[in-house]
């Protein structure tokens, strides 16, 4: 075995991790359990319907995370159909982010108990509904529900499509699975301004808008059809021997509850602090949201002491791959994210190009993010987390190349359409980090808590994406407003650079760990 390589647990195997202090013990932490949601008559990984299945999951996970960057080049035409204040877009904006991080975890677990399949197609009819909903909005009041409302359904969807490929793949075509799943987060973030500046432009200033929510409705109800004819049956179960009533308890919905008032809390200030006339108290909503979260800790402990599988098994946390993953996931979003609503600023604004064309200096990532994501994942069985620390530098070299060019476009007229090559290098590494870290990080977490341990997972991207964006914005706009467009974007990216440099330094002492492990096995 290799230093970095790791092996993928068979499904049915005590969930353990080596004692760190010794090299030898292991500390139990989930006793082996049958795996409830593996279909009848086909071995973990064997089912002949997994690639049609991953199809359909990626289609529609595809479409929810477009609908995080697509709406960056809407906001201008929003503004002008709806007459929507500055305040108001801002919670177009981040209301969709809002309620897909607070969801996340709970509609990972729902899955867990009644059905990963259900949970997934209803996350996807409400996607879909809201979508025809935000697509019709009369107002600026509307388009904001209907914003939360696909937030609520992008927060179902996604961590079902992270459990079912742990539940259909295994071995290496897991990692096949989750680099093809890493190619749409990749080009979803970056596509998204492209097809919005395209839609746009077709659709006109003022009503343009609108098909940036139509356009999601073929998608959904397409893949509604096609998940109806092949994923198993049943879609919606209940778990054997017991009550609808016992099942809903085993949802853990205290835990539900005070960690959604607790991510609430959190991301709120950060969502807030870009509004207009936003009042300094609302971080003293960070206070509450630590309380909730340490009301949430001690509730966990105590339903699962009770003999209850709680809504996330904080015993997981003890799993180096699950931490170390999931706080590098987290990093890595808090800086990555804010790359393209730098970008798109910088485009438009500063440089006062179209929505069109900002939007397709994002390409050759989006193509890069592509390649490399299956790349990666056809050898992260083989390279372990080397291939996540390739993909940061990758990233690195793509960030600070950027810098270069929209420094050097004021003093030496470099054109900036060099961003396309520069940033094709992080979108490289941006596919190099994403699905490996899911498939490393996912490993040792066993089956039955894969829906909630990947809701973990996301909602730390999701907490990370809210907290950078407004903190590099913050900056960007605070040296824009002194020293000019070309400098404070590029401050921008430096401080994202910075963030994926922290990002690193967590992949590598995970590397040294597993390095560790391996040489006391």
């Amino acid at each position: 075995m290799t230093s970095d390589s790791h092996r993928d647990p068979d499904p049915g195997e005590t969930w353990h991790e080596r004692s760190p202090a010794t090299g030898t013990g292991e500390l139990p932490i989930v006793s082996p359990r049958p795996d409830p949601q593996t279909h009848r008559g086909y071995a973990h990984g064997t089912d002949p319907r997994r690639w049609r299945i991953l199809a359909v999951l990626l289609v529609a996970i595809f479409m929810s995370l477009v609908a995080v960057s697509i709406i960056n080049v809407g906001l201008p035409s929003i503004q002008e159909g709806l007459g929507a204040s500055e305040s108001q877009l801002q919670w177009i904006l981040s209301g969709y982010a809002l309620t897909f991080g607070v969801v996340l975890v709970a509609g990972g677990r729902a899955g867990d108990v009644f059905g990963r399949g259900f949970l997934w197609m209803l996350g996807v009819a409400i996607f879909t509904l809201s979508s025809i909903a935000a697509g019709l909005a009369p107002d600026p009041t509307m388009l904001i529900v209907a914003r939360f409302v696909q937030g609520v359904g992008s927060g179902l969807l996604n961590p079902q499509g992270v459990a079912m490929i742990q539940q259909y793949f295994k071995g290496a075509e897991r990692g096949k699975a989750f680099g093809m799943l890493g190619s749409a987060v990749g080009v979803s973030v970056a596509i998204g301004p492209v097809l919005g500046g395209l839609l746009i432009q077709t659709g006109g200033a003022s009503e343009g808008w609108r098909w940036l929510f139509v356009v999601n409705v073929p998608v959904g109800v397409v893949a509604l059809v096609l998940a109806f004819l092949w994923f198993p049956r049943p879609l919606l179960r209940r778990p054997e021997g017991t009550t609808i009533r016992h099942a809903l308890r085993e949802m853990d919905p205290t835990g539900a509850v005070l960690l959604g008032i607790a991510l609430l809390a959190t991301l709120l200030p950060f969502i807030e602090t870009g509004s207009p006339g936003t009042s300094p108290w609302v971080w003293a909503l960070l206070a509450v949201a630590a309380v909730f979260l340490a009301l949430w800790i001690v509730w966990e402990k105590r339903f699962k002491a009770s003999g209850h599988q709680p809504m996330v098994d904080l015993d997981i946390f003890k799993v180096s791959s699950f931490l170390n993953g999931t706080l590098l996931i987290s990093l890595y979003f808090l800086g990555i994210t804010s790359v393209w609503v730098l970008v798109t600023l910088y485009m438009q604004q500063g440089l006062g190009h179209t929505a069109l064309a900002a939007g397709c200096v994002g390409l050759l990532n989006a193509l890069a993010s592509a390649v490399a994501s299956n790349l990666a994942g056809s050898r992260v069985n083989r390279m372990g987390r080397k291939i996540v620390v390739l993909g940061m530098l990758s990233v690195v070299v793509g960030l600070l190349l950027s810098m270069a060019v929209i420094l050097l476009h004021d003093s030496w007229h470099v054109s900036e359409w060099w961003l396309v090559l520069t940033l094709g290098f992080v979108g490289f590494g941006q596919g190099a980090v994403v699905s490996p870290n899911q498939t490393l990080t996912l490993a040792e977490v066993p089956l039955e808590y894969a829906g909630s341990a990947g809701g973990v997972m996301q909602t730390g991207q999701r907490v990370g994406t809210a907290v950078g964006i407004a903190m590099i914005t913050a900056v960007a706009y605070g040296v824009i407003a002194d020293q000019g467009w070309s400098v404070g974007i590029a401050a921008g990216l430096g401080v994202v650079m910075l963030v994926v440099l922290v990002a690193l330094a967590v992949a590598l002492r995970d590397m040294r760990h597993r390095a560790r492990q391996d040489s006391r096995a």
